[in-house]
């Protein structure tokens, strides 16, 4: 019953293809928007929507979207849920991420304060306050791009390993009750 209610939810959210296909932006994609990959729930394209949404999520900026959209399209991914995933990102997460991330980074350079240690210099003078911001720039950046694209990369991977996992589990799940109700069938 909730399983029924849930997929009924589901579709009704789900954007129709020849809706979206007709938008003059999009026309001239639509060969390519018209892979099944990107727009029906299976075990790949999840898998590959999620991992897509986890890695684009990290991108800074507000091209978050259109980096999922196009990897989707690149790696023929459930487009809506890539897009979907990357809002775990948001105002609350995104601090607590980077500190992770500069973290990560930090592994691979140890020179680098820590993340609570990592202020920026105090102004003095301005001869000697650009100098020291742009040093304190490109300390902490280092660390910082390294770990965002590690973190990307290790979230992506989990997120891909979590929904094949579970997409198996379930599909266990149902082979072993089919086949309970089979052997009280008989």
């Amino acid at each position: 019953m909730l399983r029924r209610a849930l997929h009924r939810w589901t579709e009704r959210l789900k954007p129709s293809v020849e809706k979206v296909t007709r938008h003059p932006w999009v026309v001239r994609y639509v060969p390519a928007l018209s892979d099944p990959d990107l727009w029906h729930l299976n075990r790949r394209s999840t898998a590959r929507g999620v991992a897509v949404g986890l890695f684009c999520g990290l991108i800074p900026g507000p091209v978050q979207v259109a980096g999922a959209i196009g990897f989707s399209l690149l790696w023929r991914a459930n487009f809506p849920l890539a897009v979907i995933t990357t809002l775990y990102t948001n105002p609350f997460t995104i601090v607590p991420l980077y500190l992770v991330a500069y973290e990560y980074g930090r592994l691979f350079f140890p020179d680098a304060p820590p993340a609570g240690a990592a202020m920026p210099p105090t102004y003095s003078a301005a001869g000697d306050y650009v100098p020291a911001l742009t040093a304190w720039i490109v300390e902490l950046g280092k660390p910082l791009a390294l770990g965002l694209a590690l973190l990307a990369v290790t979230l992506a991977t989990a997120g891909w390993v979590a929904v094949r996992l579970a997409w198996r589990c379930v599909v266990v799940a149902h082979w072993r009750k089919r086949a309970r109700l089979r052997e009280r069938a008989t």
